[in-house]
C-alpha cells in the first residue's frame, strides 16, 4: 500500500441498518446512498443493503440514480431522486425506471407535460426547511386538480427535518404538525418524514417510510458519537519515514509546531489531498500502537506528522488509523471543525477503497 486506504465494512453497514430499522416502529426503511453512499461505494452498499431487505433507495442526482440502477442490474428495487426532473430528462427517467421527487409546481408540468403515461412520482412538501418542496398552499392547490393528482400518480409525500439534530428545537415540532396537516391532503398516500436524525427523535416522527443517510454509515446525528452505531468506515495510511527530532527543531510548513523536547516523529503517506481535513491538526488524533497520538504541525496535501514517541515499535510501511473503530468518525470530524457527512463524502478520492464482510 502506497497511500491511504479507506475500507468499508459491509456488515457494520449491516449492522446499522437492522439497528435504524428496529427503532423505525414498522416504517419501511429507505437507505439513503447519494454522494456514492456517502463516500463508501453506492453500488456495493447497495446491493448488501438489498440482501437486508432495503426495497426503495434514494439519491440525489439523475446521474447517481443511472448509476444505481446498473448496479442493482435486474433488482426490483425503488429508485428516487431527490432532485426532481429538469427538462430533457424525461426519457433517462423513464429508461432507468426512476423516481422524481416532484419540488415545484414547475417540475410538476414538465413531468406531466414530458412523461406520457402516468408513472409513479414522489411530492415533496416544504414544512420549514425552505430549501425544496411545495409550500403548503402549492400542496392543498395540487390536491383540489383531481386531473393533476390523476396524471402524477404519486406513490409517497416526503418533507424534510431541518433541526432534528436538536431534539429540543420548536421547529421540529412546528414542522411536525405541518406534516402531519399536509397528510390529512393526500390520506390515501404513503408519507416519509424523517432521515436518521428524526428517527431519533421517536415515533411521533417515523411515518410510513424513514430515510436513513448518515447514520447508516456509522455517523451520529447529533454530532458526537454514538455508541450503538459500528464503525463503517476506516481509514488508515502508513507510515512513510521515523525521524528523530531535536529540541528547537520545527515540524512541516510555516513552522507553526516547535518540538519542545526531542522527539520521534512518524510521517504518514495522507493529506487533504485525500480528504482528510487540514483543519484537524492540532486538535486531532490518529491512532497507532494501541493509543491515540497528536498530530504535529500543518496536515500538507500528501503528508501527515504524528509524535510517536511513545511508540517505539513503529516502523516505516506500518499502517495507522485516521478515523475507524478506535477514532469514531464524528470524533474526527468535531476536531477540525465540521460534520461526519462532510468528512466522510471527502474521503476517499485519491485513496484505495476495500469492501470487507458479505457482499
Amino acid at each position: 500500500m502506497s497511500g491511504a486506504l479507506l475500507t468499508i465494512d459491509l456488515d457494520a453497514l449491516a449492522a446499522n441498518y437492522h439497528l435504524l430499522r428496529s427503532m423505525s416502529g414498522g416504517a419501511e426503511t429507505a437507505p439513503v446512498v447519494k454522494a456514492d453512499g456517502y463516500g463508501t461505494g453506492a453500488g456495493p452498499v447497495a446491493l448488501r443493503l438489498w440482501a437486508e431487505g432495503a426495497r426503495t433507495f434514494y439519491v440525489a442526482r439523475l446521474a447517481e440514480g443511472q448509476a444505481l440502477r446498473s448496479a442493482l442490474g435486474q433488482r426490483l428495487a425503488r429508485i428516487l431522486v431527490f432532485d426532481g426532473i429538469a427538462p430533457g430528462e424525461a426519457s433517462a427517467f423513464e429508461a432507468a425506471d426512476l423516481i422524481p421527487v416532484l419540488n415545484s409546481p414547475d417540475q410538476i408540468e414538465l413531468w406531466i407535460q414530458t412523461c406520457g403515461a402516468p408513472r409513479p412520482t414522489a411530492l415533496q412538501i416544504d414544512t420549514g426547511m425552505n430549501r425544496l418542496g411545495l409550500s403548503l398552499p402549492e400542496a392543498a392547490a395540487l390536491t383540489g386538480d383531481a386531473a393533476r393528482m390523476r396524471d402524477l400518480a404519486p406513490c409517497l409525500i416526503l418533507s424534510h427535518l431541518a433541526c432534528a439534530a436538536t431534539p429540543a428545537h420548536p421547529l421540529n415540532r412546528l414542522q411536525l404538525e405541518r406534516f402531519q396537516g399536509v397528510r390529512t391532503l393526500f390520506p390515501a398516500i404513503p408519507a416519509s418524514f424523517s432521515s436518521s436524525a428524526g428517527i431519533f427523535l421517536g415515533p411521533d416522527y417515523l411515518f410510513d417510510q424513514v430515510r436513513p443517510g448518515i447514520s447508516l454509515y456509522g455517523g451520529s446525528p447529533h454530532d458526537r458519537p454514538e455508541p450503538r452505531l459500528a464503525a463503517v468506515a476506516r481509514l488508515e495510511a502508513p507510515i512513510l519515514q521515523i525521524r528523530d527530532v531535536a529540541t528547537g527543531d520545527s515540524i512541516g510548513y510555516g513552522a507553526d509546531f516547535v518540538a519542545p523536547k526531542p522527539m520521534r516523529v512518524a510521517i504518514l503517506a495522507v493529506g487533504y489531498a485525500d480528504g482528510y481535513p487540514r483543519a484537524a491538526s492540532p486538535a486531532g488524533t490518529v491512532w497507532l500502537g494501541g493509543a491515540r497520538r497528536r498530530l504535529l504541525g500543518r496536515i500538507s496535501m500528501d503528508l501527515i506528522a504524528i509524535d510517536a514517541s511513545q511508540a517505539p515499535e513503529a516502523r516505516a510501511g506500518d499502517r495507522v488509523q485516521l478515523m475507524g473503530p478506535d477514532l469514531p468518525l464524528d470524533e474526527v470530524a468535531s476536531a477540525a471543525g465540521g460534520s461526519a457527512y462532510e468528512l466522510l463524502v471527502r474521503i476517499g478520492r485519491r485513496s484505495d477503497r476495500q469492501w470487507t464482510g458479505r457482499s
